[in-house]
């Protein structure tokens, strides 16, 4: 019945963290928290905050928004704060899980930290490190068994149960049952829906995060679930063997640009041209693009949303192309009608490459040809993308981006998860910054 599984949510300890998995958590929330407000700027994440504030009113527990301040129940603050995440494509992920699983951890504890009041900074972070463990080996398990590719929400809501029953400190039992119903209720939503139609409902993570602290809740006074299928069925039973062995947490990725991963290796194969050969956006007569199925999907040349302009290969390239990089100021509001980045976008040309296909999703693959006004062609060759553990971004690069997001507030916020690790530190501080209206840059 997935008793190992079950039991290290409750064991789980700080002191059996390698030190290298502590250090990657701390990233994962510096990250998340550089997405996160990002995301505050988008239409999708205002009207999911204002209607957690309406609709999910606070009771005995209490939480307050991310970025926000205004106090939700936890499962409205969770719903509210992986909306945000989501909303702003820029939050690490999983190859094999083809999703993202600390969009809804992040929101999920700091939900529940700040409803039960009393957390240590130590215990914040083995929870963080218990999140990636759970929700990163249920989203395998469920694309290993399920007969359609389904939105993040679907096993992430997981993660969000297995840190409400450590939380809660439920037994075995209902911390089954919440296992259970998080997965039954979790959203079975087909991403490729949103991927072909992009709209706010995105990658389904708050309301997976949303169901799964429902369900832990749930479970707390006596209801039952269906057993958790991702956990307890026999073909990927042996995906819950190694928890505290391997760590999935190390193998994350970080995106260097918001928009769909699928889209980073043509990216970063139109940035490494630019940059090798030094032409500029206006010389460019044609662009192709050769890479995996998934990624010629994302086909939006005039996208007229955030949402869409963050599902397209086309428009991100192009803005790269001008640019130089791809900024989220160049993904939404006035920059989705820039004459010269439309103009681009509609002449890239995608092909798929079926060896690039049969590579995905363990290996994400694109190569680039430009051809300017003046007859010259250049080529990338094979490119993959910039962020993935046997590529990463490295730890410097990735306090940058959280430093430059944040501004003059940066340094405040991180040092509480810095000292996150000390001895006898309280998640608080960090909670009283983050769970509050951003101050100005």
């Amino acid at each position: 019945m997935g008793t190992s599984a079950i039991a290290f949510i409750h064991e789980l300890t700080f002191d059996a963290l390698p030190p290298t998995v502590v250090e990657q958590a701390k990233l994962c929330v510096l990250d998340l928290l550089r997405v996160a407000l990002a995301g505050t700027q988008t239409a999708l994440s205002a009207i999911a905050r204002d209607h957690a504030a309406e609709f999910f009113a606070p009771g005995t527990l209490r939480s307050r928004m991310l970025f926000d301040g205004r106090l939700a129940s936890p499962p409205g603050a969770g719903l509210a704060g992986a909306m945000t995440i989501d909303s702003c494509d820029g939050h690490d992920g999983h190859a094999q899980t083809k999703g993202h699983v600390g969009v809804t951890v992040l929101p999920a504890l700091l939900a529940l930290a700040d409803a039960r009041q009393h957390m240590s900074g130590r215990e914040f972070l083995a929870c963080v490190v218990l999140g990636y463990e759970f929700g990163t080996r249920a989203g395998i398990a469920l694309h290993a068994s399920a007969c359609d590719y389904h939105t993040s929400g679907a096993w992430n809501a997981l993660a969000a149960a297995a840190l409400a029953a450590r939380v809660l400190s439920l037994d075995m039992r209902q911390t089954r049952e919440a296992l259970g119903i998080a997965e039954y209720h979790g959203p079975r939503s087909q991403m490729m829906r949103c991927i072909d139609h992009p709209t706010m409902v995105k990658d389904g993570s708050g309301w997976g995060c949303m169901a799964g602290l429902s369900a832990a809740f749930l479970a707390q006074r006596g209801f039952t679930g269906a057993p958790a299928l991702t956990i307890e069925q026999e073909q990927t039973r042996s995906l819950w063997n190694d928890p505290g062995e391997r760590w999935c947490i190390m193998e994350q990725y970080f995106k260097p640009q918001p928009v769909c991963r699928w889209a980073h290796p043509a990216i970063d194969a139109a940035l490494a041209l630019r940059s090798r050969h030094g032409f500029t956006s206006a010389q460019i007569r044609a662009v192709k693009v050769r890479t995996f199925h998934h990624a010629t999907r994302l086909a939006h040349a005039a996208p007229a949303t955030t949402e869409a302009a963050q599902y397209s290969l086309l428009f991100p390239v192009a803005a790269a192309l001008k640019h130089g990089a791809v900024r989220f100021d160049a993904l939404h509001g006035d920059a989705l009608r820039d004459d010269e980045v439309l103009r681009l976008s509609h002449l890239i040309q995608t092909e798929e490459h079926a060896a690039y296909t049969s590579r995905f999703p363990n290996e994400r693959i694109a190569e680039m040809s430009i051809e300017l006004f003046d007859g010259r062609r250049f080529d990338s060759g094979p490119t993959e993308a910039l962020g993935d553990p046997d590529r990463p971004l490295g730890a410097e690069a990735i306090r940058a981006g959280f430093r430059s997001t944040f501004g003059a507030s940066a340094r405040e916020l991180e040092h509480a998860i810095d000292v996150l690790d000390s001895h006898d530190v309280s998640a608080t501080p960090l909670l009283d910054l983050v769970l509050t209206r951003p101050r100005p840059a």
